[in-house]
């Protein structure tokens, strides 16, 4: 998820609707305290509207066999272009790279980076829908991401199947 921006309740509601997820991602622009409850089991990045020292601006991590790159996108220009941050997490050898900022929710691959934004969580633009992202797989090279209304029903239209064993 990303771009809650000051959201807590609906933050908890989606933690506590993938509590068996292998992990929980923030994007930034959470505009939460670092440290605070509702974001305590996500890996977070900084955001813009983020002021917390303690906060990075990026982070690496591996789920199974699968390395994600996350940060906000401000500092790599994603309203403009997604080059920058996909080649950001081709240096972090990462297969997918997660970021916020332009509240657009959307995912493509790029020369073997599967490039998500889950959208914004509270001020969505190019759509009505609040929205937040779930990729799932049990085999990397048949990995699925889908988009979810932060009341939790399915995106229809907002599904994607990729394989995330491409080599970048």
């Amino acid at each position: 998820m990303s771009d809650s921006h000051g959201l807590e309740q609906e933050v908890q509601v989606i933690k506590a609707r993938h509590k068996d997820a292998d992990a929980m991602i923030h994007c930034g622009d959470s505009e939460l305290a670092y440290g605070s409850e509702t974001l305590n089991g996500f890996y977070y990045a900084k955001g813009n509207c983020d002021f917390e020292p303690e906060m990075e601006n990026e982070q690496v991590l591996t789920v199974g066999d699968v390395t994600f790159y996350v940060t906000h996108g401000h500092l790599h220009q994603v309203k403009t272009t997604l080059m920058p941050l996909k080649y950001k997490a081709q240096e972090n050898e990462a297969q997918v790279a997660c970021f916020g900022h332009s509240h657009i929710a959307g995912a493509e691959v790029v020369d073997g980076v599967l490039l998500i934004n889950p959208g914004s969580a509270r001020l969505p633009r190019d759509r009505e829908e609040p929205t937040y992202a779930l990729l799932e797989w049990d085999d990397p090279a048949e990995a699925t991401l889908q988009f979810y209304h932060v009341n939790g029903e399915k995106m229809d239209g907002l599904v994607l199947s990729t394989d995330l064993t491409a080599k970048n």
